[in-house]
Parts: structure tokens; C-alpha cells; sequence
């Protein structure tokens, strides 16, 4: 599904703060594996998805998808295929927009312009559905705007909008951070109902290492552009959190934290 292969990346190359962070540095996402990755700041996480959406150009090396390669596709074209959920809950939906308007919008993804109504009120009841999974009553808010919503809701609703269309590939960046632990809680349930009735391909980054555990079907850690940790399967479901402490205690005792 997803292949970055030989990766080079530098950062503020020429300048007395150039730093690589992937040097040769290769990974492959099977199709309808679910990862989540973990790893300290600067390991290389958020570069991982920059690269796969386009957000970010590798300075070598190339980006396979769906046997393609889309190493100079732009981000705009990428997203036809690729759903984004960010870290910041403002971020994914438009604010003075309602639900409806939102989900309207998302709807007429890959679709060409004209001169139209932005709403299809026949495919009100198609939104309501796929709100109704999220189990907070959104489906019955469709004329509230984004922007009284809260944290949770707000970061619920662009999910279903960043799945609701045909995509390939869901990309989670961090999309539980800014909430609040009980939010956290349902947005992940929600995500992982998502992810399995649609059979989504995901790639997820997070910090919280009970989440990278009890989701999702592998589990990658990265430490300075490398991955120090890949497992999946049996391996997978055995580990625990002090496991992944251990591992990070090591790191650290090795770059002399």
C-alpha cells in the first residue's frame, strides 16, 4: 500500500543548523494493516506522515503508493486518496461552517466544480448515519456549527469527514493529544469502529503507549529517523507498557540522557 523507500531528509540544509534525520531510511505499510507509531520528539514520527501525504518532499529517495510513485505528487492530489486527522481539533473541520455544510463539502471531494447547490438534502440521512457511530448525539446537531462543538466531538466529527469519502490510507496525527482523557477515550473506540468497518489502511501517530498497545495491528517505535521497534501479531498483543519504557529508558541511556 505505502512504501518510502531510501528515504533522505534534511532539514535547514546549508545552515548551521542542518540536521538529517533520515538517512536511507525505508518503510512499508501493508494494505489494511492498522500501525501505530510511537517514538520521543524529533524521532521522526511526524516526518513518517509529512512524507506519505505530501506535505514534505524527501530530498532522496521515493514514496510508493498503490504500486505508484507519488514522490512529487502534490499533497492536494494525494488527498484525493488520503484522509488526514491532525492533531488540532480546528483543524480538520471548518468552524463557521455547520456539520452539514462540512460533511457537504467533504462529500464533493473528487468531484468536479459547477454551479450548484453546496448541500444535497437527499444525503442528509447518509451524514446522520455515519454520525450516529460516534455515539454522541452528533447526528441530532447537524445545523450546529463545528465551532460550538467540543474538543472531542470536533476531533469525532473530522474523522467520519476524513473517512467518509473513498480513501486508501487514514493518517492520524496525534488526533487524541489536545483532548482530555475521557475524550481521548472515545475518540480512540470511535476510531478503531471506524477503521474496522471500513477496513482502512491507518497509520497513526501517538504518544500514548496504551493507546499504540490495545489498537491497531502493529506497533513501530522511532528513535533518531530509525525504527528501533516493529512488532505485530502475537508479539503484539503480549506487549505491555513497561516494555515500551524499558526500550525508551535504553535510548536514553545511550544518547546520555
Amino acid at each position: 500500500m505505502l512504501e518510502l523507500n531510501n528515504i533522505t531528509k534534511i532539514f535547514n540544509a546549508g545552515t548551521v543548523d542542518e540536521t538529517t534525520l533520515f538517512d536511507n531510511f525505508s518503510f512499508k505499510l501493508e494494505k489494511g494493516e492498522f500501525a501505530a507509531v510511537i517514538g520521543s520528539n524529533g524521532s521522526g514520527k511526524t516526518t513518517l506522515l509529512n512524507l506519505a501525504c505530501g506535505t514534505i518532499k524527501p530530498d532522496g529517495g521515493t514514496v510508493i503508493f498503490k504500486g505508484e510513485d507519488i514522490t512529487k505528487l502534490p499533497e492536494h492530489k494525494r488527498a484525493k486518496s488520503i484522509g488526514r486527522v491532525l492533531q488540532d481539533p480546528r483543524l480538520g473541520t471548518c468552524g463557521n461552517l455547520t456539520i452539514l455544510e462540512n460533511m457537504a463539502l467533504a462529500d464533493n471531494k473528487n468531484k468536479s466544480f459547477g454551479l450548484g447547490a453546496g448541500v444535497n438534502k437527499k444525503r442528509v440521512d447518509y451524514y446522520k448515519s455515519l454520525l450516529e457511530t460516534c455515539g454522541m448525539g452528533l447526528e441530532n446537531r447537524m445545523n450546529v456549527p463545528v465551532g460550538n462543538l467540543s474538543g472531542g466531538q470536533r476531533q469525532a466529527a473530522a474523522l467520519i469527514i476524513a473517512s467518509m469519502t473513498d480513501i486508501d490510507l487514514l493518517v492520524l496525527d496525534e488526533h487524541t493529544a489536545a483532548l482530555d482523557p475521557k475524550s481521548s477515550e472515545t475518540l480512540m473506540q470511535i476510531t478503531d469502529k471506524v477503521v474496522k468497518e471500513k477496513n482502512l489502511t491507518t497509520l497513526m501517530v501517538t504518544h500514548n503507549l496504551r493507546f499504540a498497545i490495545e489498537y491497531g495491528t502493529r506497533l513501530v517505535m522511532m528513535h533518531e529517523g530509525r525504527c528501533v521497534m516493529d512488532i505485530k501479531g502475537e508479539e503484539k498483543k503480549n506487549a505491555n507498557v513497561d516494555d515500551l519504557l524499558k526500550v525508551f529508558n535504553e535510548i536514553s541511556i545511550e544518547v546520555g540522557n
